[in-house]
């Protein structure tokens, strides 16, 4: 299927720097999409939801400051209520956007919203469609899209626009006939081989911490993290984590504040966190919420957030990429590979 939306929408204001912003643009986006038939199983629990690839395009108000933006990124627009006819859905989309403009302390020093031209793209999306006969299915709904490099360069305040949007679709050939006959069984955890396990996940990851503005410098974070999760369906794992972060900045704010401290070993920050783990197949997206327990330097606080990113190369290793926060400000992006160990604790389930 190929879609065309026309949108209309604004820049969220959330900071006060990005007040000067305020106006109201058009956005444009292309995507081509399938349907899922259940040849994977997370499409059967997701009640078979569309996948595509969208090119998102906008003027951004026409700000010299702001340039324009593109956004190139895969998506999954998952039905929430649906019958032969109609759908209500959300769409979760993430990849690459590209900003024309971005902030120099000489040229464009008003953008404090972007620091660099590259970006992490991602849109959430409600949507309501609707079926026109066999070939077309119109469209509408309302979203955030937003623009981050996670803190590799800043300033990094991100954008986040807000838009409103009508959509056209059309079937590039002849819909399945079979398309309300998905027959896939649903399946039930444990319904074949009765194991139960817990899940112990151990990686390591790198990023970059860009504190230029502040100290002239950017700096290299390293982590360890494990967490341990159980699984309670075939989408969700709960669990807790435990973090072990030496940020190199730590050991430069305390330099320059005169801070004294008796080895590097009081620089490392040991978390615990609380986990949950959301499984859409060989993919998964981890959220952790923790606190650090101990650290020297703590000027940005104890409370930390983590999203990461999982993708299962293998039943055992996995490749991650894990945006790291403080109360929703960007701290650095890490990239990094882990095992995970399943611990089979019971074999067999009693009917």
């Amino acid at each position: 299927m190929a879609e065309a939306k026309i949108q209309y929408g604004f820049l969220m204001a959330h900071h006060l720097e990005l007040e000067i912003y305020n106006a109201h643009f058009p956005a444009f986006e292309f995507s081509i999409e399938r349907a899922t038939w259940g040849k994977q199983h997370w499409e059967t629990l997701y009640g078979y939801p569309l996948i595509g690839l969208s090119v998102w395009y906008s003027p951004l108000g026409g700000f010299k400051d702001l340039g324009s933006a593109i956004a190139v990124y895969p998506f999954i627009n998952f039905p929430i209520v649906q019958d032969e006819v109609q759908q209500f859905n959300f769409r979760l989309g993430l990849g690459l956007g590209y900003l024309t403009n971005y902030y120099n302390r000489l040229d464009n020093y008003k953008n404090f919203a972007i620091g660099s031209n590259l970006n992490i793209a991602g849109s959430l999306y409600l949507e309501y469609r609707r079926k026109f006969g066999r070939m077309v299915n119109l469209s509408g709904g309302a979203g955030l899209t937003h623009f981050s490099n996670g803190a590799i360069k800043t300033p990094n305040f991100g954008l986040n626009i807000i838009t409103a949007y009508l959509s056209f679709t059309i079937y590039l050939g002849r819909p399945n006939p079979q398309l309300s006959r998905k027959i896939i069984p649903k399946l039930y955890k444990f319904e074949f081989d009765g194991k139960q396990s817990l899940d112990f996940d151990i990686g390591l990851s790198a990023g970059i911490k860009d504190m230029s503005q502040q100290y002239g410098q950017r700096f290299m974070v390293y982590a360890m993290y494990a967490n341990l999760f159980k699984q309670v369906s075939w989408k969700s794992k709960f669990g807790i984590g435990f973090d072990l972060t030496y940020d190199a900045s730590d050991k430069f704010i305390l330099d320059w504040n005169g801070q004294t401290y008796d080895n590097d070993f009081q620089l490392l920050k040991p978390g615990l966190s609380a986990a949950y783990q959301l499984l859409i197949g060989q993919l998964s997206f981890v959220f952790n919420f923790g606190v650090y327990l101990a650290g020297k330097e703590m000027s940005e606080g104890s409370i930390y957030q983590r999203l990461t990113i999982r993708y299962l190369f293998t039943d055992n290793l996995f490749a991650n990429i894990a945006l790291n926060s403080n109360w929703g400000k960007a701290e650095y992006i890490g990239f990094g590979i882990g095992y995970q160990f399943d611990f089979i604790y019971k074999r067999t389930v009693k009917h």
